[in-house]
């Protein structure tokens, strides 16, 4: 399978509609009575968690800031994104937040989020940062995605990030590990 990875510009984000971003969602990670644990939530997520709207102005903006923003393309259709904002943040590292990484549905578990988690992770440390900071959503599908390539629970919970969802499992990913 043959995929083109590059730089999305501004002009192409709204074809992240492309981009199936259904799930279904059998497990997930809740805290229950104080503890981490899986829990059956049996739930199909039809599109982007917030709404495609959210995601496309987040994605914009992260271009316009100077962010990182790469596509994957399969036949000319855009078919995984992935974004990292421009700020870094931390009073302990050198944060930068990885925002979005969605693969459409039928072309998961094919490497696709691995190359672009990858790359956009080079390109970051290239720019002065040394982590990741993820707000991964909760599914175990997902998490086992993040743990499997390397990355871990945050040393340092950022607050406001943390309460945006606190749904969501915080990780990082090193750089160092690159």
């Amino acid at each position: 399978m043959e995929v083109l990875y590059r730089t999305l510009e501004l002009d192409e984000c709204d074809r992240i509609r492309e981009v199936d971003a259904s799930q279904y969602i059998g497990r997930a990670w809740r805290n229950v009575d104080g503890y981490r644990q899986l829990v059956e939530i049996n739930y199909q997520d039809t599109d982007f968690p917030n709404g495609f709207e959210d995601h496309l102005s987040n994605l914009k903006n992260t271009i316009r800031s100077g962010g990182i923003v790469l596509g994957a393309f399969f036949k000319e259709r855009l078919v995984g994104f992935c974004s990292v904002n421009n700020t870094v943040f931390g009073d302990y590292y050198k944060y930068v937040l990885l925002d979005q990484l969605f693969i459409s549905n039928e072309l998961r578990n094919k490497g696709i989020g691995k190359k672009l988690f990858f790359m956009a992770a080079k390109m970051a440390k290239n720019k002065g940062a040394e982590k990741f900071y993820i707000c991964a959503g909760s599914s175990e599908e997902t998490i086992a995605f993040y743990f499997a390539i390397g990355c871990e629970e945050t040393k340092v919970i950022d607050q406001d990030l943390y309460q945006t969802d606190t749904r969501d499992y915080q990780l990082e990913f090193d750089f160092m590990k690159l």
